[in-house]
């Protein structure tokens, strides 16, 4: 078991999914060796406990039981004790921690779970020694809420249609409703909002998330920017196939062996033909 200076800071960057958190994990996962004299970073990479950290989240946010909240504690424990000694800020960042987000699982409600889930990482932090702060990430709710209707599409085997789902989520309150339900379950200054479009420099995502942690702005200037953009959402004929796909009785590891095929030709679900050399 890690034992954290006493206050160590530890921020839990929680998502939520569809606020640029896949180019985020990406900038930091590339840059943590730089900083890695200020900040310490776990993103949700293959092989690690941040991993299993993710499903337990969405199982417990969609399952309310002794057994659920056990096996999140347990997971995050997992990944808290991969946590090197030193007085570096601690960044956790994983969308999935936020819960299902609507369109998973049957959710249409914007993160009912998250304030439980966040009071329960908090608690395991804290008897680590950290600090345990939550940071999450907001975007304007028109563009959200389409965007999110394509993931659930692509990741969660979602099989309504956009107009369904829509109308499934109309009722959806404003962001200030979620964070307002944070800080009363958490406390105002533990939480921090910080919203998408105050991201100004795209090749260097998750800007704010850092200046909150800490680093100095010159500094997170002189980093090398990304190449690209991650995780782009699918032309509109690759998500309708998805979506007809999702309806179909399909093995799961089966699906998502589709749908990984599906965003690698993307031209294949279009009206014009493949460039040269794309095929």
């Amino acid at each position: 078991m890690v034992t954290a200076l006493p206050g160590r800071r530890l921020i839990l960057h929680v998502g939520v999914q569809k606020t640029g958190t896949t180019s985020l994990q990406r900038f930091l996962k590339l840059r943590a060796a730089e900083l890695s004299d200020q900040v310490i970073v776990r993103t949700p990479e293959e092989g690690t406990p941040m991993r299993p950290l993710g499903r337990a989240a969405i199982a417990a946010s969609l399952s309310d039981d002794k057994d659920h909240r056990q096996a999140l504690r347990v997971a995050f424990e997992d990944v808290l004790d991969t946590v090197p000694d030193g007085p570096q800020t601690v960044i956790l960042s994983h969308e999935n921690l936020a819960g299902a987000m609507p369109g998973n699982g049957g959710e249409t409600r914007l993160y009912p779970a998250l304030p439980r889930i966040v009071k329960i990482l908090r608690k395991c932090a804290q008897a680590y020694g950290f600090s345990g702060e939550v940071v999450l990430y907001t975007r304007q709710m028109l563009s959200w809420r389409p965007s999110v209707w394509a993931q659930a599409v692509r990741t969660d085997g979602y099989a309504d249609t956009f107009q369904t789902f829509m109308d499934r989520t109309a009722g959806l309150p404003e962001w200030e409703d979620l964070v307002d339900r944070l800080r009363a379950a958490l406390g105002s200054d533990v939480v921090t909002r910080l919203r998408l479009e105050d991201e100004t420099d795209l090749g260097r995502p998750g800007r704010q998330l850092l200046l909150h942690a800490g680093i100095p702005a010159a500094r997170i200037d002189a980093l090398a920017p990304l190449d690209g953009a991650a995780m782009e959402r699918l032309n509109g004929g690759s998500t309708e196939f998805l979506r007809q796909l999702n309806g179909l009785a399909l093995n799961p590891h089966a699906r998502d062996r589709v749908a990984d095929l599906v965003a690698r030709a993307q031209y294949l679900f279009t009206a014009d033909a493949p460039s040269e050399g794309t095929l």
